[in-house]
């Protein structure tokens, strides 16, 4: 199979250290290789999910993961980084062609794992990179390596999925070039715009807080600040930790006249952030892996997990400058949607025309609707994917989900299951369910919270929100058909049924005990693996809102999973032995409090 290696050392290093979020930033092209890429005569209305390209070309990464200093804010703590750099390099391929990432745990004490947000993984479910599902933990010292293809094309990020790692830096952007459609030509693609709230304290004291006992009475963490391509600044004297003032935002060039490609990335721990510019409107062209028909918006909302790519016409002169804003709102206690300190709700950075004085601040004034205040995504009934497809009316089977925040004696927790059978999830760091199901061993723990859908063609599943709290309801495996979202009962109601929204990530809104909020989702079984089906916030993800779906597990059976993917667990089982394993939380927590719940439903 011919190879390549990934773009130029100095690209990468440009991109990934200390000239991201500058510009000097190079432009991302619109294919790699400076060639058409070999996609057969595939275009943009080609069934992606049923016919992907092999282009035979093998993009190679090598990741050191370790922690190291950071101050993106000016604020010194440790971070985890990948290569020394936050956010981490950019993964970048055309559709087809096959990803090998190299990755060295140099955590000293802990396991870490990565997760390839939104690719399906078909044939290569192995390679989901979830601990205790697809794999055990990648082991201090230890290094595994990832293999598996571009099958989807657009805009996402990659993380650790291992604890909350991720929130204290662990995350890159993932590009796949893929084939545009005329309606969304542009002439410049900036490249990811990745916006996120940004913590003072080290993932795990955050998770300590989030499992802290009812007896102690914590909320979940507030966070300390926003970032936009790792970068804002924050006012020192709010913080006795060592503090540079001043410490910079991001900046983003245009030029005047031209159209400009922005892929907003949303790589936060808890907050979901309206991104908007002054001045200017964008066109959605793609929201998570599906192009969607464009239309015109002045803000984006974006949860956890989602990515919205967006075209700006540069309507500017050529001195123009102006602010760009990744806002969190006023916080929780102030009817926001979000944990975060409402001193540091915004974050801003600069775009910069071609003539324009670099020195100068903006003085534009922000959006009306630049600031979070509605926790939800735009109207269902706006959302049209570019490649229509028609999901069943009469689904294989119809499951109800219940997700609510109970005591289980001494802890607060979240329950995700049927109505008399909730249950929170908690992981077995030894044990990886797509490896028992593999050697036809069923007998899971029971807050392994597995639902098997057996071999059901298709899977419905209305979910409904009990708590005060959205929640970003992220699918592995599937871009899920988005069937309907509101309050109270759903009453079968499906919006744009002939084409609805797909996506890897949608907002569950918040809802309340009397009246819930709800959101249905339907997906083919057309993947045989387990699935990881959670709320993409961090801190819920500790608490147990997660479940696995067990796909056609008859051909789980027949996977020929690769030796290396066993040896992670032996790996983990030889340092696990000798070396305490400090899991306060689900660990995306050892086995414990609640019953199975399996859902063998109308075969």
């Amino acid at each position: 199979m011919p190879s390549c290696l990934p773009p130029s050392a100095f690209r990468l290093t440009l991109l990934g250290g200390g000239w991201w979020g500058t510009l000097h930033a190079p432009k991302f092209p619109g294919f790699l290789d400076h060639g058409y890429p070999n996609w057969g005569g595939r275009n943009s209305h080609t069934n992606y999910y049923d016919d992907v390209p092999d282009t035979g070309v093998t993009r190679y990464y090598d990741f050191t993961i370790d922690y190291a200093p950071i101050a993106p804010d000016g604020v010194e703590l440790e971070g985890i980084l990948i290569n020394g750099q936050f956010p981490a390099p950019a993964i970048e391929a055309n559709w087809g062609d096959w990803i090998q990432v190299t990755v060295h745990n140099n955590l000293g004490n802990e396991g870490t794992a990565l997760h390839w947000h939104g690719l399906l993984q078909k044939g290569t479910v192995w390679e989901d990179g979830v601990p205790s599902i697809s794999m055990c933990p990648i082991a201090p010292g230890t290094t595994h390596t990832y293999y598996f293809q571009a099958d989807l094309y657009g805009t996402s990020w990659y993380h650790s999925h291992y604890s909350a790692q991720y929130s204290s830096g662990a995350v890159g952007p993932m590009i796949i070039y893929g084939p545009n459609s005329t309606a969304t030509d542009y002439d410049i693609d900036v490249g990811p715009v990745m916006i996120s709230d940004w913590y003072h304290r080290k993932y795990y004291e955050l998770v300590q807080q989030t499992m802290a006992p009812i007896s102690e009475n914590q909320l979940p963490p507030e966070s300390n600040n926003i970032l936009i391509n790792g970068m804002m600044n924050y006012d020192c004297s709010q913080t006795t930790m060592p503090c540079t003032p001043n410490a910079g935002v991001a900046k983003f060039a245009f030029t005047s006249g031209k159209k400009h490609r922005m892929r907003l990335i949303n790589t936060g721990a808890e907050a979901m952030l309206k991104f908007s510019i002054d001045g200017h409107k964008m066109t959605i062209i793609a929201n998570d892996f599906v192009p969607i028909e464009p239309y015109e918006v002045t803000s984006v909302t974006l949860g956890i997990g989602q990515r919205t790519d967006v075209i700006v016409e540069a309507i500017g002169s050529p001195d123009s400058v102006y602010w760009v804003r990744a806002s969190a709102g006023p916080g929780v206690f102030a009817g926001g949607c979000n944990f975060n300190d409402p001193k540091a709700s915004e974050a801003l950075a600069v775009i910069y025309y071609e003539a324009a004085d670099q020195d100068a601040a903006p003085t534009t004034d922000a959006q009306p609707d630049a600031e979070m205040t509605s926790c939800a995504n735009d109207a269902l009934s706006l959302t049209k994917p570019v490649m229509s497809l028609t999901p069943a009316a009469n689904p294989s089977t119809t499951m109800d989900l219940h997700i609510t925040f109970q005591s289980n004696g001494t802890h607060n927790i979240w329950y995700f299951g049927p109505e008399n059978g909730n249950v929170s999830y908690r992981a077995d760091y030894s044990e990886a369910i797509l490896l028992e199901a593999n050697q036809q061993d069923y007998n899971f723990s029971p807050d392994s919270n597995v639902f098997d859908f057996g071999s059901n063609e298709t899977v419905r599943l209305v979910v409904y929100n009990h708590f005060p709290a959205p929640h970003p309801m992220h699918m592995h495996g599937h871009n899920m058909f988005i069937l309907a979202e509101g309050t109270g009962t759903w009453d079968g109601t499906v919006t744009n049924p002939e084409n609805p929204q797909r996506r890897d990530v949608h907002i569950l809104d918040a809802g309340s005990a009397d009246t819930p909020s709800y959101l249905v989702v339907q997906f083919q079984q057309d993947n045989p693996g387990v699935w990881p089906f959670h709320c993409h916030i961090a801190w819920h993800v500790s608490g147990g809102l997660y479940m696995s779906i067990l796909e056609r597990p008859d051909s789980i059976e027949r996977l020929s999973i690769p030796q290396k993917n066993l040896d992670t667990c032996s790996s983990w089982g030889s340092w696990s032995e000798s070396n305490i394993v400090d899991q306060i939380d689900s660990g995306l927590r050892k086995k414990s409090f609640v019953s199975r719940v399996r859902a063998w439903l109308a075969l």
